[in-house]
């Protein structure tokens, strides 16, 4: 059949239908020929191949009247075959639409989707004559899309947010409360019994992990096993199907807008970084095909090897203009589209680099950070790659907050005992400022977490000491090694009384140093009712129990806890400032916002490379004028010693008196009392927050 196609426009990449025809466009540099594939509405028949009619400048276009949205299409582009030269183009391979915005069909592992022949022994050298259409999803012609009104969406201040990272099927999957077909989907997130959940913790912002359409590695196949976490990502614009529930695609967009609703922020953790493709020795799925030497970073004299700063296999090359652009159009999408109110960038030390490594001036976070859509979302950062110099923590630019992995280690290396550490999370507490506090970055840019998806849950930093991962296929060499956990007694489950109480304890004292410290906090879902992967650290392949939050054994003493927690540092603004505290003396009272003193009252030795127990004094910044100044004033007693000590307490400001409002230690752990001495105990392992409340006589 014999189509005619009309030129078309290179405005706008992607397929764009605009109620008569479908307007086609694709960027590819280095291709020399580019061609259409139509195909039948369950995808097996190719029914024809129109070659692009047009090129301007890199972008090939063309306009095929009376192609309505449901078409499903695809790309064979033809160009050099050159690898040693960065070149991989190979018609026979039905490549992806980079800007499609929906998949039909799925992916199947087949040797049809290599570029070369799997059995030459030059391996990627060689060019394969297999046809992959049969093996690959093909791009969907979507009708456009309405924009999510400003007016829908959450509004969370940024001294305000509690981060909650989830996994969209693990959070769900076990819940028994959640309809039986909405499990594992987009609708199970946000149906009644998580949103009273969140609700309960005080969340305000659920940070996704990834939901861009992501392909299972073909390695984890052959082991009976799935890419679960999802960081291999290939559809920039595909909400990953696998979530899909009774709504399909359309799911997503009334996951967001119930959350909204319920004034809770989402957030998505997206990959830039790096593509499914893998190294030379990886599929063919789109970008490759398209032109491998302009979306990805090579090596220079190289160029048939990839740059492997993300030690995934490649590296995309987020300075060149048009994956440059291809990026901020997604983001873009996700936000404008799909109602998302901010990312966290995965790798970003990668998007931050140029040829002379990283750059927080670079191409990618200027773009980000100037345009007119992108500068008004919240943007959180993983402040490192494997690449030369790619540890980068503090080094991003003032808009962005960043994962704060310092802050992990620390709280938990001081709560496990280890020297000079009382000293270092002391720095932690007060938002690492020596790391984010300049160039007039605030307080919220730490994002601390005591657990993330990448490593072990709360539950198992106090039930295992070292990792236990031969269900990932590795023979447990995957995974980290400085976990910085114990295990209190025995490696694993205990029915031991004293193990339980000590395990107990270890996690409330995380979880309150998280809460208590200045900068934003990060629950791991699951953390708060004590969920377990069994030790294992890292459950990137656990699409299973293991790497699924266990309802059914929740500790609800401990949501409860969290849940305490919340509402205490909501109720005191203090701990939730936007100015990094210095010991500036404030012009209100004379006092010092900080005040550092040991349990005796008197000023810190902070020589003393055993430090184990410090009480901190936190008021409103000092740096603020009078009129501004926070009223707010606490009292935080952290003892990690076995051994019970007594505290002197600070003399109250006249009219004042101290309320006991948490003592980690307690049953009820938020008693609202009032010390009737000058000093008050503190048991081994325990934190207590004592506030200043108006009171002359104690009730």
């Amino acid at each position: 059949m014999t189509i005619q196609m009309l030129p078309g426009s290179p405005n706008r990449l992607g397929a764009n239908y605009d109620g008569v025809g479908t307007n086609f466009a694709l960027f590819s540099d280095n291709a020399h020929k580019v061609e259409l594939c139509l195909f039948s509405e369950d995808g097996n028949r190719e029914l024809s191949r129109i070659a692009l009619p047009e090129r301007s400048g890199p972008v090939w276009h063309g306009y095929l009247p009376k192609t309505l949205p449901g078409t499903l299409y695809g790309y064979r582009v033809h160009g050099p075959f050159a690898p040693e030269r960065g070149h991989r183009f190979n018609p026979n391979k039905l490549l992806l639409d980079p800007y499609t915005r929906a998949f039909s069909g799925s992916f199947r592992y087949h040797k049809a989707l290599l570029g070369f022949d799997a059995f030459d022994p030059q391996a990627d050298l060689s060019f394969s004559s297999l046809d992959s259409a049969r093996y690959v999803p093909k791009s969907v012609v979507l009708a456009p899309e309405d924009l999510v009104p400003l007016a829908e969406r959450a509004v969370v201040e940024d001294e305000e947010r509690l981060i909650y990272e989830a996994h969209v099927k693990g959070l769900t999957k076990e819940h028994t409360a959640i309809a039986e077909h909405l499990r594992g989907t987009y609708e199970g997130l946000a149906s009644d019994a998580m949103i009273e959940h969140l609700q309960k913790l005080g969340i305000t912002t659920v940070e996704l992990l990834p939901v861009q359409a992501f392909v299972d590695d073909g390695f984890l196949l052959e082991k009976g096993l799935r890419n679960y976490w999802g960081y291999n990502s290939i559809g920039f614009f595909v909400p990953e199907p696998r979530y899909f529930g009774p709504a399909g695609r359309a799911g997503f967009r009334s996951m967001v807008q119930r959350l909204h609703a319920a004034g809770i922020e989402v957030i998505l953790d997206v990959v830039y970084n790096h593509t499914a493709e893998g190294d030379h020795r990886g599929p063919t799925f789109s970008f490759r095909g398209i032109d491998n030497a302009s979306y990805y970073r090579l090596i220079q004299g190289q160029p048939r090897y990839y740059v492997n700063d993300t030690g995934t296999g490649n590296t995309v090359n987020a300075s060149h203009p048009f994956v440059l652009r291809m990026i901020l159009d997604s983001l873009r999408y996700w936000v404008e589209v799909m109602g998302v109110d901010g990312f966290r960038f995965d790798l970003a030390t990668t998007l931050g680099r140029e040829s002379n490594g990283f750059d927080p001036s670079g191409s990618f976070l200027d773009a980000l950070r100037q345009d007119p859509v992108l500068a008004n979302v919240h943007m959180i950062a993983e402040p490192w790659d494997i690449g030369p110099g790619g540890y980068q923590l503090g080094q991003f630019p003032p808009e962005f907050g960043e994962w704060n992995d310092k802050f992990r280690d620390t709280s938990r290396r001081y709560w496990r005992g280890d020297d000079h550490s009382a000293q270092e999370l002391a720095a932690c507490v007060l938002g690492s400022a020596g790391f984010f506090d300049k160039g007039g970055r605030r307080a919220w840019s730490s994002v601390n977490l005591v657990t993330a998806h990448d490593g072990f849950t709360l539950a198992d930093v106090t039930r295992y000491s070292e990792r236990h991962n031969l269900a990932n296929g590795e023979e447990g060499r995957d995974g980290h090694n400085a976990n910085f956990s114990d295990n209190l007694g025995v490696e694993g489950g205990s029915d031991d009384p004293a193990i339980l109480a000590r395990r107990s304890s270890r996690q409330r004292n995380l979880l309150a140093t998280l809460f208590l410290s200045q900068g934003t906090p990060m629950l791991l879902a699951g953390d708060e009712i004590g969920n377990s992967q069994k030790g294992n650290n890292n459950a990137y392949c656990q699409d299973n129990a293991i790497g699924w939050i266990n309802w059914a054994d929740a500790d609800e003493a401990l949501v409860e806890f969290v849940s305490g927690l919340s509402a205490l540092r909501k109720a005191h603004p203090s701990l939730r400032q936007s100015l990094f505290l210095h010991g500036a003396v404030r012009e209100s009272d004379g006092q010092r916002d900080v005040e550092w003193l040991d349990f005796s009252c008197r000023p810190l030795d902070w020589r003393d490379p055993g430090l184990s127990s410090f009480g901190l004094v936190l008021r409103g910044s000092g740096e603020r004028p009078p009129k501004h100044q926070i009223k707010d004033t606490l009292f935080l007693l952290f003892n990690r010693d076995v051994a019970s000590l007594q505290a002197t307490l600070p003399k109250p400001d006249p009219g004042y008196i101290w309320c006991l409002e948490l003592d980690t230690s307690l049953k009820d752990p938020f008693p609202n009392v009032y010390p009737k001495e000058t000093s008050i105990t503190v048991q081994g392992h325990s934190i207590l927050v004592l506030s200043l409340v108006p009171g002359s006589e104690i009730p």
